[in-house]
């Protein structure tokens, strides 16, 4: 299960609207081995396409060594859908390769870049198998 704090959904979702009608995607990380979502890092789309996400090369490196440094893991990866429905398409699962990380999928489709209906779920992909779980958003964060 995917716990996860009111403030960091919002924001994910925020940052699917804005970038709607292109993918958004980003991270968030949390301490090393702990499984706590904490630092939203949203990131460009570097193929600024609505059916395709890819995160630009250098800051995906920048990212990992400030990770690093912080002793932090990606907790979180997610992206946006923009026209279906928040479910892992088969490039997503042949790109996902960390096997720790919850995979979120928000989809735009039924609200673009405004207020209305959205889909936010969350999946573990391992070896090419999806698996949804459950998200639970909570107020606060745990622990």
């Amino acid at each position: 299960m995917l716990t996860i704090t009111r403030e960091l959904h919002d924001a994910i979702v925020a940052h699917a609207r804005a970038d709607h009608p292109d993918e958004a995607c980003g991270v968030v990380a949390g301490p090393a081995g702990s499984d706590r979502p904490e630092r939203f890092v949203p990131m460009l789309n570097a193929a600024r396409s609505p059916t395709f996400y890819e995160f630009d090369s250098a800051d995906l490196l920048k990212l990992y060594r400030d990770m690093d440094d912080r002793d932090e893991e990606p907790v979180v990866i997610y992206h946006s859908h923009t026209a279906t429905e928040a479910y892992p398409s088969r490039t997503d699962v042949s790109y996902a390769s960390e096997p720790g990380a919850h995979y979120v999928l928000v989809s735009t489709a039924d609200c673009g870049n405004g207020e209305g209906p959205f889909q936010f779920r969350s999946f573990r992909i391992v070896d090419g198998v999806v698996t949804e779980e459950d998200v639970e958003v909570v107020d606060a964060p745990r622990g």
